[in-house]
């Protein structure tokens, strides 16, 4: 009986809470009015209003100035209303007209204001970047070249021992580090380093020893025997928009590689967190953030955990147990899936991200 009326009550709330969830809130701060700047993105925009940037579409909805918002373009000046129901929504200001002595002055070639930016986030759509240890285990790799060389440039023809289709394109990677969980320490794939393309022109016959031919025509780096080769995404095309939303409340995750592969990293760089597509979903937004130093009391008072000596750790253990806040430091957007990794976007961000910063729900 009591899970009858638990199993109810849950199926009332559910639905009140997502709306709830979807319910604009205002920044305190939130300006009357602003004007489209070189580089913003919808994102931004509704980030300068909204608590919940990912609500971006609910901003401009019911506009009949703004019916398509790629259609808003860098000086662009937009207002904050209220419908009947009180509810906030974005339009754009009709512009003045002034007389002036100087020469009417006219922008060009300007490009409309998207979602997110899409250039940063187009080649890990069309190249593979993560591979799972099946597909290291089982994609065609490069047996050498028409030169013998050790490794191979522009215009060289490699040898690879799979079967390949003629006039498809293949990327060529190097296997790249393990990418290891640091929540579980199980490994998750491998990173894949791109390092050129090429196009198939003898497809081979892998069950009688007769590798494939590709025509090496564009490369990054060198291209070494044991490169690994998989498809190009040629018809990839890029979203219009991602359907934004938080992320499950549930979901905890850790960024534990950058495409740049530095340490730090911020606004529009690449990252990925050790969560995958059996969890997450195209368009999460997941809200960053950062656990606060932990301080112990000492004889001279506090200190910072990382600024005391050993001695001082030991024979203070346990006289002070602050639990130290995590920050919020900046959102992300998920963009690409695999099946133990995702690839993230990130948004915003008031201070550089780093390796192992928590990534959660922004709710």
């Amino acid at each position: 009986m009591f899970r009858k009326i638990l199993i109810t009550i849950i199926c009332i709330l559910v639905p009140v809470i997502s709306a709830v969830a979807d319910q604009l809130t205002l920044k305190n701060n939130a300006p009357t009015s602003y004007v489209v700047k070189k580089g913003d993105t919808l994102w931004d925009i509704s980030a300068v209003f909204l608590k919940q940037p990912w609500l971006w579409p609910k901003l401009w909805r019911l506009n009949p100035t703004i019916n398509n918002p790629h259609l808003i373009y860098p000086g662009d000046k937009l207002r904050l209303v209220y419908d009947e129901q009180g509810e906030p929504m974005l339009v754009k200001g009709k512009p003045e007209l002034k007389w002036s002595p100087k020469a009417r002055k006219h922008l060009k070639n300007l490009n409309p204001v998207s979602i997110i930016s899409l250039n940063d986030i187009a080649p890990f759509l069309r190249y593979e970047q993560v591979f799972s240890q099946q597909q290291v285990d089982e994609l065609p790799y490069v047996l050498g070249s028409n030169e013998g060389h050790k490794s191979s440039l522009d215009s060289f023809k490699l040898y690879v021992n799979g079967d390949l289709i003629v006039g498809k394109s293949y990327g060529i990677y190097d296997k790249g580090e393990q990418i290891i969980d640091p929540q579980t320490q199980e490994l998750i794939g491998y990173y894949a380093k791109f390092v050129g393309t090429g196009k198939a022109i003898r497809t081979g016959d892998s069950a009688n020893k007769e590798p494939a031919t590709l025509y090496l025509d564009s490369v990054t780096r060198e291209v070494h025997s044991g490169a690994l080769v998989a498809p190009v995404n040629d018809n990839q095309l890029l979203p219009a928009y991602y359907t934004m939303q938080a992320a499950d409340a549930a979901i905890e995750g850790k960024i534990i590689e950058s495409a740049s592969q530095n340490r730090e990293f911020a606004k529009f760089d690449v990252v990925m967190i050790n969560k995958g597509r059996d969890i997450l979903k195209l368009g999460d937004v997941m809200a960053i953030n950062r656990q606060s130093p932990s301080i112990v009391e000492t004889s001279q008072g506090p200190k910072y955990v990382n600024d005391t000596s050993r001695w001082d750790r030991i024979a203070n253990s346990g006289s002070s147990d602050y639990k130290m806040p995590k920050e919020i430091i900046g959102n992300m957007m998920i963009f690409k899936l695999y099946d133990k990794v995702s690839m993230g976007l990130i948004l915003s961000t008031q201070k550089p991200v780093r390796l192992q910063d928590t990534v959660i729900s922004p709710l």
